[in-house]
């Protein structure tokens, strides 16, 4: 398993790092690559927790979070390829977290919107979308904003 942490800041003109100068900084990207199988879930839930919290999500929204990855990822793993890796990247902005779950499949399908497991994904991530590509990757993209006055 595998982590990489980028910390986007605003870069002055000599170079030289300067957060939130003449421009709003980019979000946190976070990415974590482990084995396409079940038995590392609990990794990613933890670390969805984590990074929800260093965001002020409330403990409901953080919950929420955890299911929802989990549930992603359960869609993912039936269609990745044995042996292959999930990616699963987290995009950290001021009041929202975006979580980008990918796993390579050989005839990747993107998830049926009209099931209950999808209602329920949306229902908890907020903003749910399923894609196919580049070549054999399959991709269930989740945004899920902070509620307002929560902080």
């Amino acid at each position: 398993m595998t982590e990489k942490t980028t910390t986007a800041a605003a870069t002055a003109a000599n170079g030289s790092v300067a957060p939130g100068i003449g421009r709003e900084a980019a979000p946190d990207q976070v990415t974590v690559r482990m084995p396409a199988e079940g038995a590392y879930l609990s990794v990613l839930r933890t670390a969805t927790a984590g990074l929800a919290a260093r965001l002020d999500f409330t403990l409901d929204e953080i919950e929420d979070l955890r299911i929802a990855v989990d549930e992603a990822c359960a869609m993912l793993l039936n269609q990745a390829i044995p042996g292959s890796d999930l990616e699963c990247s987290f995009a950290l902005g001021r009041d929202v977290m975006t979580i980008s779950v990918s796993v390579p499949s050989l005839a990747p399908t993107a998830p049926a919107s009209d099931t209950f497991a999808w209602m329920v994904l949306s229902a908890l991530a907020g903003s749910v979308d399923a894609f196919t590509g580049p070549g054999d990757q399959l991709t269930i993209v989740m945004r899920k904003s902070r509620l307002s006055g929560s902080a």
